[in-house]
């Protein structure tokens, strides 16, 4: 008869064992995240601006304290946005925190699914004042118009344009010259730009691409996401900050000149150009 602990008796032990081994080889969720998004190249700063996350959540998620999310439904919407801004795939992190929190939410009734923290414009009522102080304003340019045009008509088919009325009628009909042809619009929307200023135009050439710029004061002037086709043009006094998602999509133009760089597709680039740029030869 054996006093000792069977083989049977410590394979569950065994198991617990292997089972904190897997556990421990894990990253965290917040773990995860954070290693992907500096793979990535990417700030808290530039993940909160694409996905309107704010900065003190993506800060807590990746702590893994997912108290400020407000709930299950809202902390799983917010892991699935963020894996998708860092190029994870969010299903397996997903199963993770329902491990660890018990499993899948309650359905949220007659709402639907939280996917990120959206700001929503205020909605305003029409402006009825500034409709009538139009609508006065066209009454007024109209009759003025009319008056004018009934006060010129004698006059018109004598007077050849840049010269004066002749006092007596001249039996040779005067024609108007014809006005001087325009020139073609130019294919670029900076082709004229100010010397004064820094243009910038960025245009989504080959897919689509997150943009995001800033003025030299550091103010956001865009954020969001180019579709293939999609042009913006940004202008500033002196400088302007981009940040390019997918630098691979995008052809460059600062100042009239296209910039010739081998960006990467899938590359994020963090650009700056000033009235200088780009620089000569």
């Amino acid at each position: 008869m054996s006093i000792g602990n069977s083989p049977e008796d410590e394979r569950p032990f065994e198991n617990e064992h292997v089972e904190a081994d897997r556990e421990e080889a894990r990253p965290s969720i917040g773990r995860a995240l954070q290693q992907a998004r500096i793979a990535a190249g990417l700030t808290v700063d530039d993940v909160s601006s694409a996905t309107r996350v704010r900065m003190n959540i993506v800060h807590a998620i990746e702590a893994d304290d997912f108290s400020a999310c407000g709930g299950d439904v809202y902390a799983r919407g917010h892991i699935r946005t963020l894996a998708k801004a860092v190029h994870l795939d969010p299903e397996p992190l997903l199963a993770q925190y329902g491990d660890e929190h018990g499993g899948r939410p309650a359905p949220t009734p007659a709402a639907p699914l939280f996917e990120a923290e959206r700001i929503r414009p205020e909605r305003r009522g029409p402006n009825w004042t500034a409709a009538m102080v139009a609508a006065i304003v066209a009454v007024i340019g109209f009759v003025g118009f009319t008056m004018f045009q009934g006060g010129d008509s004698g006059n018109e088919a004598n007077v050849a344009e840049g010269s004066t009325p002749s006092d007596s009628a001249s039996p040779t009909t005067k024609t108007k010259k014809p006005a001087d042809p325009k020139p073609e619009a130019s294919d670029s929307a900076i082709a004229a730009a100010p010397q004064d200023k820094v243009t910038v135009r960025v245009a989504a050439a080959d897919g689509r691409s997150w943009i995001a710029a800033k003025d030299h004061n550091g103010r956001m002037i865009f954020d969001g996401v180019l579709k293939q086709g999609d042009t913006k043009t940004f202008q500033d006094s002196s400088k302007v900050h981009l940040v390019l998602g997918d630098a691979g999509a995008i052809d460059l133009f600062v100042n009239g000149k296209k910039i010739e760089e081998n960006f990467q597709p899938g590359s994020v680039e963090r650009l700056t150009y000033t009235k200088g740029d780009p620089e000569a030869g």
